[in-house]
């Protein structure tokens, strides 16, 4: 059965109603409905419900991208051939985002390489999807960012951006000692987010390693006490993923490793 030309009017008015999609599929889904006899109503619900899944996911899709997260490192992609281990069980939980809910933290530890930057990330899209907004950024880039921000005077637009997001994820902390200034914008961003909204921290260090790192031990005392009593504990050990990573001239791409939950409208997302 060949598929039904749409009148120009109609696409026109499709477009004007900014439902121009529609006409993409519309032949289809006119051949569908007279093979399965459904009625008006049916149909209406079958196009409307289309329409609803191309905006969820295109919303989606930006998030992401305002996030700053890589397209490539979501759950569906993580090569289970991997000679890494962690907790599958903890990771499934931290999917389904309950921590998010809760404002809790996540705090990923393990030696170079071996994948903590990829299941940050994962985690980070699994809750665009959702709805959230998230935003990912190296830590040092984010301390830069800051002690540049204090030259033009636009440090609380910034510290107002990084508190603003449902989920922040801190790349590579710890990395360095931070001086007596970025030791305390990241009390400041600790106390501030504990309990109100969570953050994935990826880094190569225990957390008791980070107190060293700050330039004021009472500030890093308070602050690490704060982030790690509300933080899951998610731990990767084994051989470099980097390989997994290479690109591939077959284009093979690896397979899931955990399902990821349908998506569903965070409340707070909707008011946005």
């Amino acid at each position: 059965m060949s598929s039904p030309v749409l009148n120009p009017e109609l696409i026109l008015a499709l477009k004007r109603l900014r439902l121009g999609r529609v006409a993409d599929t519309l032949p289809d889904r006119l051949v569908l409905a007279e093979k399965q006899e459904m009625s008006f109503d049916d149909l209406l619900l079958l196009l409307l419900t289309d329409e609803i899944s191309r905006r969820d996911s295109t919303a989606a899709h930006n998030r992401t991208v305002e996030a700053g997260l890589d397209p490539d490192m979501i759950l569906e992609r993580w090569d289970k051939t991997a000679k890494v281990t962690f907790d599958k069980r903890l990771l499934a939980e931290l999917a389904s985002l309950r921590f998010l809910e809760a404002h809790r933290h996540v705090v990923i530890l393990g030696p170079v390489g071996v994948g903590k930057t990829f299941i940050a990330s994962a985690l980070g899209h699994v809750a665009c999807r959702h709805g959230y907004h998230v935003r990912f950024v190296r830590a040092d880039a984010m301390l830069r960012k800051l002690r540049q921000s204090r030259l033009d005077n636009s440090r609380e637009a910034v510290m107002t951006e990084l508190l603003g997001v449902d989920l922040l994820i801190l790349d590579d902390f710890a990395l360095d000692a931070m001086s007596k200034e970025e030791s305390k914008d990241v009390y400041q961003l600790f106390l501030e987010r504990t309990g109100r909204a969570s953050m994935i921290i990826s880094s190569n260090r225990d957390t008791a390693e980070w107190l060293a790192m700050f330039d004021d031990m009472l500030l890093a005392q308070s602050a690490v006490d704060r982030f790690k009593n509300a933080a899951f504990d998610f731990i990767i050990d084994g051989e470099s993923y980097r390989p997994h990573l290479k690109p591939k001239l077959d284009g093979t791409e690896t397979t899931p490793s955990a399902p990821v939950p349908k998506p569903r409208v965070h409340p707070r997302a909707r008011r946005r």
